[in-house]
């Protein structure tokens, strides 16, 4: 696994951009020496409804990425356990048995 926190990267330019007058910035979550190659097969949205969780459960064949849009949940992965919040990452490799509940009353 590999566990990111948003509060561990700032924005910087795009590298399209003028550095010193940039039109955009980014926030780089996760760069490809993070994936094993063909590994990350897809790319999911998932809503976990208030206090709800999902089954610990692992994959044998692919590398799975989570990332914190709004909400907290504590997430545990091979029994690593941590609370992650909006920017908040984590890259579950294949085998590990993992596990995400919603901490909050909303969805």
């Amino acid at each position: 696994m590999k566990w990111i926190a948003a509060r561990d990267s700032g924005y910087v330019p795009a590298s399209h951009e003028d550095p010193r007058s940039p039109g955009v910035l980014k926030r780089v979550i996760a760069t490809r020496d993070l994936f094993q190659e063909g590994r990350v097969q897809m790319l999911n949205w998932a809503l976990l409804p208030a206090g709800s969780s999902f089954q610990r459960h692992y994959h044998e064949d692919m590398q799975e990425v989570f990332l914190m849009i709004t909400g907290e949940v504590q997430m545990t992965v091979a029994g690593d356990s941590r609370q992650m919040g909006p920017g908040d990452a984590v890259i579950v490799d294949p085998g590990e048995i993992h596990r995400m509940q919603n901490l909050l009353e909303t969805p």
